[in-house]
């Protein structure tokens, strides 16, 4: 099963050494690196869906935040993430 999971945008920089438009994207209290070059009308603060290390589109804020929700709610967010999240982004 394929899956997205939505991030806010916290830093975009360009990589050095690909030249891609890269970012750091937080997940409720779990950050991590993606490329933002599929969405370059991206910036920081808005919610991005990430699969695979790649952010495929942007999304609304309320829809991120229903979409971690529920992937907390069925036990899925910390088995994809590979570590806890924190207590108040559930």
């Amino acid at each position: 099963m394929c899956l997205g999971v939505p991030g806010r945008i916290t830093k975009i920089w360009e990589s050095e050494e690909t030249g891609m438009r890269m970012g750091r994207v937080d997940f409720g209290g779990v950050a991590r690196e993606a490329c933002l070059s599929l969405v370059p009308e991206a910036d920081v603060d808005d919610y991005v869906l990430i699969h695979v290390g790649f952010a495929i589109s942007r999304l609304d804020e309320e829809e991120a935040h229903e979409t971690l929700a529920l992937l907390t709610e069925m036990g899925g967010l910390e088995e994809i993430l590979g570590q806890p999240v924190a207590e108040d982004s559930r």
